[in-house]
């Protein structure tokens, strides 16, 4: 009987250690999604250096990195001295015919099926406590695809929102998420 007890007190403790071990394994772990210890972080306004892009966009995106910063994790969003800084250019806003169909018609124009809106962002990352996390020049891309049949201001909006919201993602991933 006593045997027994020992056996399931070994055996919870085993079992506390395997989920101590699985969540602070990785370091540092919040469960707001950020694996820093920084407090703070600054970032910096983002620039357009694309010619097609809406004259508004970087702004909307520095401002979107920001709000994703402070619902995804415990940092503080400050204008300057940050423990961690973000920076960078939009660098690339493009629209390409994609999936072409055959008119069937040799004086017929052949056209495509869908347009994709491609964006990229290069971003450089500093962390001043663990400087081995910082990065230069590193390059976010993501797209989406529209039906043709649709004009590009009538998807623009939604189109960007999707692109914004997997570079965000992927920009907070390679920086306080450690992915």
């Amino acid at each position: 009987m006593k045997d027994n007890k020992n056996k399931g007190k070994v055996q919870r403790s085993l079992l506390t250690l395997c989920l101590l071990s699985i969540i602070w394994g990785c370091g540092v772990y919040s469960f707001t999604g950020a694996s820093t210890a920084a407090k703070t972080i600054v970032v910096a306004d983002f620039f357009n250096n694309t010619d097609l892009a809406p004259a508004n966009l970087a702004q909307t995106f520095t401002n979107d990195l920001k709000d994703f910063y402070q619902r995804n994790s415990s940092l503080s969003v400050v204008q300057e001295n940050g423990q961690l800084r973000i920076e960078g250019t939009i660098i690339e806003y493009a629209i390409r015919p994609m999936a072409p169909v055959s008119s069937g018609n040799m004086q017929q124009v052949d056209v495509a099926a869908l347009t994709r809106l491609t964006i990229a962002v290069k971003a450089s990352y500093e962390d001043s406590l663990e400087p081995k996390n910082s990065f230069k020049d590193k390059t976010f891309s993501f797209y989406a695809d529209f039906p043709n049949t649709q004009d590009i201001t009538s998807v623009q909006e939604q189109l960007e929102k999707t692109i914004f919201n997997q570079i965000l993602l992927d920009i907070f991933n390679a920086t306080v998420a450690n992915w």
